[in-house]
């Protein structure tokens, strides 16, 4: 990086920046490019495409690339407002693309709330906070992730920096996984990558019964109960439940298909029978919606009929969210599951971890705290309960029942 550079990233207000919202990522149909991204140019980059074919012969799934190539387009529209090619880049501008996500405001919170609730607010039907409007610290060690991994992959065809400009971890390298080691040393701590974020574990967000009967009463259609059935009947990603097809469904031993994350592979679970009644209802007034010959299972209800989408499918919850005044979300279906199950004294967590289809058994633990509406009730419980009275002393013995007992004793 020359002096002059330097002294212009150093110099840079990343307040005033005006990054703006241009480009897009297309999902296609080619299995070797299931993404593509258009610049902010309006172009489709080849060096992307290139990637995007890397990640493919990798066994990326199509849902990583879709996710991979938004984080590097969050990154292309920085580098425009900076002016940088994305070849030029360097340690200061990560740096200051990191500084303008810690402040800048995520469009899609504009979208999700349009209640008017506060960022950060509690909502009173769900008790759960409404999210920040900015970027979320797991979202920015996404973006550093997808940038380093490009640039990764542009250090070995020569077409970008000779030096990656997303920083590595910090530490000693001998001790990074699948390193040498001798075994009598002591492991030296790794820390986190310069400009990593600290992301919070966050804890289940399962909805009261009463509220999601509520929630579940307010849905206006049978196609939206028999995806909310589904989703809390048998705890599906949004991905999973919207890339269910006709054959996906197993009615006569009540069971569900959905192709897992990560693998692809297709993996069957329970569902209540009341989400095949929901189905049944759905199908039939839909049969003449469907196109012929598509066995894609979920549809919209109005004409021109289209396959559903994600957001189509957030705007499901989001109707009847506005009835309600709450802020359910797709993901609080599936944790509801999770603690349904956990709360089931007849199933062992390795049971739980089974029909979530989790791959290690630490994501299902984080099931295993207590809810606070548990505890809630609990301590009220304990409020309520009577002091334990004070031990009475032993009574005497009776000198007949004795007599009686041990003759000629007394």
């Amino acid at each position: 990086m020359s002096a002059d550079r330097w002294t212009l990233a150093e110099s840079r207000d990343v307040h005033s920046l005006v990054v703006v919202q241009v480009g897009s990522v297309v999902v296609t149909t080619d299995p070797l490019e299931p993404a593509r991204l258009i610049d902010v140019d309006g172009r489709v980059d080849e060096h992307v495409r290139q990637f995007v074919r890397h990640l493919v012969a990798c066994d990326y799934s199509p849902h990583s690339c879709r996710s991979y190539l938004l984080s590097l387009l969050r990154w292309f529209r920085f580098l425009a407002a900076v002016q940088v090619k994305w070849n030029h880049a360097a340690r200061q501008d990560v740096r200051d693309f990191v500084l303008w996500l810690r402040i800048a405001k995520n469009p899609q919170r504009r979208h999700r709330r349009r209640d008017g609730s506060v960022a950060g607010s509690v909502n009173p039907v769900t008790g759960k906070a409404t999210l920040p409007e900015g970027y979320a610290a797991s979202t920015i060690n996404h973006s550093l992730s997808a940038v380093k991994m490009f640039y990764d992959y542009h250090l070995l065809t020569g077409f970008g920096p000779v030096v990656n400009p997303v920083p590595l971890q910090r530490g000693n390298g001998r001790d990074r996984p699948g390193s040498h080691r001798s075994p009598i040393e002591a492991p030296l701590p790794n820390g986190r990558a310069p400009y990593r974020q600290r992301a919070r574990t966050k804890s289940p967000r399962a909805l009261p019964d009463a509220v999601f009967d509520d929630f579940f009463a307010a849905l206006p259609s049978n196609r939206d109960r028999a995806i909310v059935s589904i989703a809390v009947g048998s705890g599906p990603r949004a991905s999973e439940l919207l890339g269910m097809g006709l054959a996906d469904l197993d009615i006569g031993r009540q069971l569900v298909a959905f192709e897992g994350k990560g693998h692809r592979e297709l993996e069957w679970v329970p569902a209540p029978p009341d989400s095949f009644l929901w189905l049944a209802a759905y199908l039939a007034e839909t049969e003449h919606l469907r196109p012929v010959g598509d066995t894609r299972l979920w549809w919209t209800l109005r004409r021109p009929t289209r396959p559903l989408t994600y957001w189509a499918l957030r705007q499901v919850l989001n109707r009847a969210n506005e009835r309600l005044g709450a802020n359910v979300t797709f993901h609080d279906l599936r944790h509801t599951y999770a603690m349904r199950l956990m709360d089931d004294p007849n199933l062992l967590i390795t049971d739980v971890q089974r029909l979530m289809r989790h791959r290690s058994l630490a994501s299902t633990q984080i099931y295993a705290r207590a809810r606070i509406d548990d505890l809630v009730r609990k301590m009220r419980e304990h409020y309520a309960r009577p002091a334990p009275a004070d031990p009475s002393p032993d009574p005497s013995y009776d000198p007949a029942a004795m007599s009686v007992l041990f003759p000629g004793l007394t």
